[in-house]
């Protein structure tokens, strides 16, 4: 309704409503034209991003109205200032102030009040994230179901529960509300849960606490670190002080197992955890894995373990995992110039999830990675070149797969009795009928991904290549590795071990570059640009014997070991010289 219509209701009279319109310099036309409803309040339809395969599956009854939904609204950002946020000047040891930037990137407050207008229903909790691209929304499915103007059925594909909205009413939110959304998720549960990339080979009888015996034939931290020159920078005064690797987990550990084997290596840094959504209620050896890895490596760092209940089978375990996510993004928002770096070593293979979690998942790899400048290493996976679990479907694990993480290969790694480095080959083993994360090495082509302008290197172009995003980016050893796990010792195997490696690795090498030049590294290009602007250094040994069950290693880039494993001097120097 214009302006006219409502001054001529308030006074009566059509020639003062047309007087006041001049007056408020309205043009004529424009009195005499009504306007239409608020299209931006139109309920429009959500695209969920689940198979239309599976959504044609029986449906077996609806959703317990009192089941608790964990929703995330992931918000749209303009790539231009992410890229503009990743050339700024960055300042180790200053705080980063990144509260305005959320202004920019993320939802504004005039948008954030509608959004909370729609939510004002008794029942919900929202909550936005520091940044402003996230929103967290908590409520029971009834609850849900009324708002969203639909009903939440069960499905059952191809022997698999799973619920999402009834495909004959759609959910619906505002037009204003879809226009910004990038990804929604928790309004179903169809994305595989996470596989956590290990296996225990456990023979030796539990020990007394402070067994400081591993198995023979294992390798321990101080052969892994020689062999792969972590150890020089030990030399160097580079013992992790003052930064910190942050572990994602949906599991947790046994206190004694980890001070057990801190006490065997004098650990003298910090251990912190940080539960998100609840605490796990299981401790199944990845969490172990990573935390000794770290510890082992850098003995003065600070390690961060985020850990959530992932034993809630009514949810979508991705939910947690993103929301770990978004809690590292907003314990750095004045911590971004550090350095620091993140590990997570679990995946799913890339058809087994729906859009909506990937969009989620990328777009907080994207933030980390540009805005805050962490680098995230992803373990490949440890079914070789079929993450399926199906021994010859090709495919990839996501998130290793997104162009914003560092995907991490494995390799069985040989040494003397000095621990140098004797011979190392692509990590791979005699396939069984099904995958139980002991295959080999995850490598291939993604599905999802177009590869980006910077993966360029001797070996990326090859008879395989077919312009799509190709994993891993690097390796480093996944067999054979000492753990102190239910209080005792075992052997273990997984590119789990090969991620907090190189995290690790870089960390050390960004306190150097922090101490010399004040800058630090984070994106995924940096390894490529270190393989091709070398000066002659050697940041890599490059891994040209065995496979990963279908690709073979080869010089260069591969399939099955990326550019290959850690030379950390060499590496250290080298990203010196690029950053």
């Amino acid at each position: 309704m214009s302006k006219v219509a409502r001054t001529g209701r308030a006074i009566g009279s059509w020639l003062t409503g047309v007087i006041c319109c001049c007056l408020l310099l309205v043009p004529l036309a424009s009195c005499n034209t009504p306007q239409g409803p608020d299209t931006s309040l139109q309920p429009t339809p959500l695209d969920l991003g689940i198979p239309a395969e599976s959504l044609k599956s029986p449906v077996t009854g609806p959703l317990a109205g009192d089941t608790k939904l964990h929703v995330r609204i992931t918000f749209k950002i303009d790539p231009n200032l992410l890229n503009q946020s990743q050339q700024q000047t960055m300042q180790p040891g200053q705080s980063s102030h990144l509260e305005q930037f959320a202004n920019k990137i993320g939802i504004d407050d005039a948008k954030y009040q509608k959004i909370k207008a729609f939510f004002h229903t008794q029942g919900i909790d929202i909550n936005l994230s520091q940044l402003r691209t996230h929103l967290a929304i908590e409520a029971k499915a009834s609850t849900l179901a009324r708002l969203l103007q639909t009903d939440f059925v069960v499905h059952n594909y191809n022997g698999k529960s799973f619920y999402a909205p009834d495909t004959n009413k759609p959910a619906k939110v505002p037009q204003f509300l879809a226009n910004s959304i990038d990804a929604i998720t928790g309004l179903d549960n169809y994305s595989a849960v996470p596989k956590q990339d290990l296996h225990f080979n456990v023979q030796q009888p539990a020990q007394p606490a402070a067994d400081c015996s591993p198995q023979d034939q294992t390798l321990l931290p101080k052969e892994i670190a020689h062999t792969y020159g972590f150890d020089q920078l030990w030399n160097r005064g580079l013992h992790g002080e003052n930064m910190t690797i942050n572990l994602v987990e949906i599991d947790g550990s046994y206190r004694d197992d980890i001070q057990n084997y801190f006490d065997c290596i004098q650990f003298k840094g910090k251990l912190t955890t940080v539960n998100v959504d609840g605490s796990p209620k299981e401790a199944l050896g990845e969490s172990t894995l990573d935390i000794q890895m770290v510890a082992g490596l850098a003995r003065s760092s600070n390690i961060k373990v985020y850990q959530t209940d992932a034993s809630d089978q009514n949810s979508d375990v991705w939910v947690n995992v993103n929301d770990e996510l978004q809690q590292l993004l907003n314990d750095n928002v004045n911590n971004a110039n550090s350095g620091n770096v993140v590990s997570i070593s679990l995946g799913a293979a890339e058809g087994e999830m729906t859009t909506s979690d990937v969009k989620a998942i990328d777009s907080s790899l994207r933030q980390l990675s540009q805005v805050e400048h962490l680098a995230v290493f992803v373990a490949s996976g440890d079914c070789g070149a079929f993450t399926s679990r199906r021994y010859g479907d090709l495919s990839v694990s996501f998130p290793a797969s997104d162009p914003w993480s560092i995907s991490v290969g494995g390799t069985i790694l040989r040494i003397d009795q000095n621990a140098n480095r004797v011979s190392e080959g692509a990590w791979s083993e005699q396939a069984g009928s099904q995958c139980q994360n002991n295959w080999g090495s995850g490598g291939g082509n993604s599905k999802l991904y177009q590869r980006s302008n910077w993966q360029k290197a001797p070996g990326v172009d090859n008879r395989y290549s077919q312009g799509r995003r190709q994993v891993p980016d690097v390796s480093a050893v996944a067999y054979g590795l000492a753990v102190y796990f239910q209080g005792q010792w075992g052997a273990v195997g997984g590119t789990s071990a090969s991620a907090p490696i190189w995290a690790t690795g870089l960390a050390l090498v960004n306190q150097q570059l922090a101490q010399r030049s004040h800058k630090v590294s984070s994106t995924p290009d940096l390894f490529y640009k270190a393989a091709t602007q070398n000066n002659g250094k050697h940041p890599y040994y490059d891994v040209t014997q065995g496979d990963n069950l279908y690709y073979k290693a080869t010089s260069g880039w591969d399939y099955a070991t990326g550019l290959g494993t850690l030379n950390l001097p060499d590496f250290a120097d080298t990203v010196g010289k690029l950053t």
